[in-house]
């Protein structure tokens, strides 16, 4: 919200004498009305929220000329912002949530007409004022619940790429990374965090990144890959790409891309044949394939 506006000090007044009497036409609305969600919230806790908005409105609006963004509203915007991400996990839609400030304007006009009966001017001033000032909370708690959406979507995304990309420990001192769709920079990050964090706790001194499942590679997939190779290789261990297949060698000599130093293999099998060389174990050895194992 950029712009203020004033509520004149009838209003607060009207909130006060006649706060019973909008609570009860306001819940009656909103229990009636098509975005009621019975299913989502029961009634006494739809009374409840009701009464502590229009305790927090009411106090926001004493002393007569108030802007509606002003400091003065912080509690009503952080109770709004409460309900809002409340609302949103719930499963309440964008519209339903904003309609518990919008719907709040028919019992509001109502007591101002009573209130203001006699003098037409006054009340349309009144009205307007009102109209202003629940129209912003209105589209502040739409904006909330945007937020809170899309922070939910975010962690989500998040878990799926972590979810996504799993580090096995294929067998003692011998890591691999199955990589499976595209390879993007916020997944890059996701990758060798998670790789870096085994190699750590593990302690393993080789790392298989299989590219098998990779669609295509270009440049920047490239340009990702090697980062996590030397990333890789700064914790003390080395790197071995696999699923190199025929049409993705030609395309990375196509591109020019330098993979230096970097061991590449056909399969995963091939490269953890190499890495059991390297770390001297063989297969039938007795050696665990995991740490700690007995």
């Amino acid at each position: 919200m950029t712009t203020t506006e004033t509520i004149s000090s009838r209003i607060p007044a009207v909130l006060r004498t006649s706060e019973r009497e909008i609570l009860a036409e306001w819940l009656k609305a909103q229990l009636a009305a098509d975005h009621s969600r019975p299913d989502l919230l029961k009634e006494a806790d739809l009374r409840e929220q009701s009464r502590e908005f229009l305790s927090v409105l009411r106090a926001a609006a004493e002393g007569g000329a108030v802007e509606v963004n002003g400091e003065a509203w912080d509690e009503v915007r952080d109770f709004l912002a409460q309900l809002s991400r409340a609302r949103a996990q719930l499963g309440f839609s964008p519209s339903e949530t904003a309609m518990f400030v919008f719907s709040l304007k028919q019992p509001l006009f109502n007591a101002l007409r009573r209130e203001l009966k006699g003098d037409g001017e006054a009340l349309a001033r009144e009205l307007w004022s009102a109209t202003v000032a629940l129209d912003k909370l209105g589209l502040y708690t739409t904006e909330i619940y945007q937020q809170s959406r899309e922070e939910v979507i975010g962690r989500q995304q998040k878990e799926l790429l972590e979810l996504s990309t799993p580090v096995v420990e294929l067998w003692q001192d011998v890591l691999a990374l199955p990589l499976v769709g595209t390879l993007d920079s916020n997944r890059t990050q996701v990758v060798m965090e998670s790789l870096l964090q085994k190699i750590v706790q593990s302690g393993a001194s080789i790392a298989i990144i299989d590219i098998t499942g990779v669609p295509t590679v270009d440049t920047l997939v490239a340009q990702h890959l090697l980062k996590t190779v030397a990333a890789t290789r700064l914790m003390g261990a080395d790197c071995i790409i696999s699923g190199i297949r025929p049409q993705i060698a030609q395309t990375i000599v196509h591109l020019g891309v330098n993979l230096g130093e970097v061991t590449t293999k056909a399969t995963l099998a091939d490269a953890f044949e190499v890495a059991l060389q390297r770390t001297g174990a063989q297969l039938g050895s007795g050696r665990p394939p995991v740490r700690g194992g007995a």
